[in-house]
C-alpha cells in the first residue's frame, strides 16, 4: 500500500509487526477506511492529531483527519461492546467527541489511572536503584 499523505505506517514497521504477529497468531492489517477498520474491532484506540513538536502541521492535519474522528457514528459500525481508548490528553471535538470520551464504551480515564500507577512503579524502581 503506498503511503498516503505520509500518514500510513512505514512499510518496514508493518513488515516487522507482521513477522512478530505470525509467532502469536495475530494479524496485522493497515486500513484507510475507518468504518471498515472498526467493523470487527474489540478496541478503538485514538490519539491526538497533532503531537508536541508537530504544531506546524496542525492546520494540514485538521483538514485531512476528520474522517478518522472517533464519534458515535463510527462506534455504531463497531458494535455495542467495543471499547474506546486514548492516551490523553484529548482534543475533544477533533480526534474524539465528548459523547464517546465520556460514554459507556470509554476506557479513557481507567487507562489514564493505570498509566499513573505504572509511572509511579517506574519512579519507585528508579529511586531504589
Amino acid at each position: 500500500m503506498p503511503r498516503q499523505g505520509g500518514y500510513d505506517p512505514l512499510p518496514e514497521v508493518v513488515a516487522r509487526a507482521t513477522a512478530l504477529a505470525a509467532s502469536t497468531g495475530a494479524v496485522i492489517a493497515a486500513e484507510r477506511d475507518p468504518r471498515r477498520a472498526v467493523a470487527a474491532a474489540d478496541i478503538i484506540y485514538t490519539d491526538t492529531w497533532t503531537s508536541m513538536g508537530q504544531e506546524d502541521e496542525s492546520a494540514r492535519r485538521r483538514a485531512v483527519f476528520p474522517p478518522y474522528q472517533v464519534n458515535a457514528s463510527l462506534l455504531a459500525v463497531a458494535g455495542k461492546d467495543v471499547s474506546v481508548m486514548h492516551c490523553l490528553p484529548a482534543h475533544r471535538g477533533e480526534e474524539i467527541t465528548d459523547d464517546v470520551a465520556d460514554g459507556e464504551n470509554s476506557w479513557l480515564f481507567d487507562q489514564a489511572e493505570n498509566r499513573l500507577h505504572a509511572q509511579k512503579a517506574v519512579l519507585v524502581r528508579l529511586l531504589r536503584g
